[in-house]
């Protein structure tokens, strides 16, 4: 086979090999953080949780006796308008972690930051502050139509803006969070699967079109 020949075959393999590492541009300057066939472009810290990219999902599964594990974006960002799609079961907490960090001078590299609540009958959408502050940053509490807007293994739409210290969050277009907080201006996005400690039932929360869009 000439080098001509050879060229031609592996130039469109090796372009298939770059798009599944990367983000992928929709327009209007929308980016899918998951290309929907594998965890390219993302990594897990903390915790034992399984994650697997399954019929364009990430789903995460709990294991027994685990701390909370976090799938996260190797990227980073600041400002950005983020939408996704989740269902989790009932007896599972999970989230969202924005502009979050993991670094070794901080209790051993433990993730912290923003978390957008995900819990069925809780406060989803609500502004947790993961292992910094452990507490919800929300000035008010959830209202009873609030703690029924994720229904269990029921897909449910998130948007999530972050501009300076302004934070804000949707769930289904309905607004849940409108916070100002200037504690962290930059870090990754993390998907939670809260340990469960000793229960041996496998729980999963899953999430689908995870997409994002940078603003200036």
């Amino acid at each position: 086979m000439n080098l001509m020949r050879l060229a031609y075959l592996l130039v469109p393999a090796l372009m298939l090999t770059g798009c599944a590492a990367a983000p992928r541009a929709e327009g209007d300057g929308w980016v899918m953080l998951f290309n929907g066939r594998d965890l390219a472009g993302w990594e897990q810290l903390n915790g034992k949780a399984k994650y697997e990219a399954k019929d364009g999902m990430i789903v995460g599964t709990s294991v027994p006796n685990s701390p909370n594990s976090f799938l996260c974006t190797k990227q980073t960002f600041s400002d950005f308008e983020l939408e996704f799609e989740v269902k989790c079961d009932k007896a599972l907490n999970s989230g969202v972690q924005i502009r979050s960090e993991s670094r070794p001078d901080y209790q051993n590299g433990r993730v912290h930051g923003y978390q957008v609540e995900i819990a069925v009958g809780g406060f989803s959408g609500g502004i947790y502050d993961e292992a910094r502050r452990a507490k919800f940053l929300n000035a008010e509490k959830p209202t009873d139509e609030v703690r029924t807007l994720l229904k269990e293994n029921e897909w449910t739409k998130y948007r999530v803006v972050c501009q300076g210290d302004h934070i804000q969050t949707w769930i289904g277009g309905k607004q849940i969070t409108d916070l100002r907080d200037d504690m962290t201006r930059t870090g990754f996005i993390g998907l939670q699967v809260h340990g469960v400690g000793a229960r041996t039932e496998p729980l999963t929360v899953a999430w689908r079109n995870i997409r994002l869009r940078e603003l200036k």
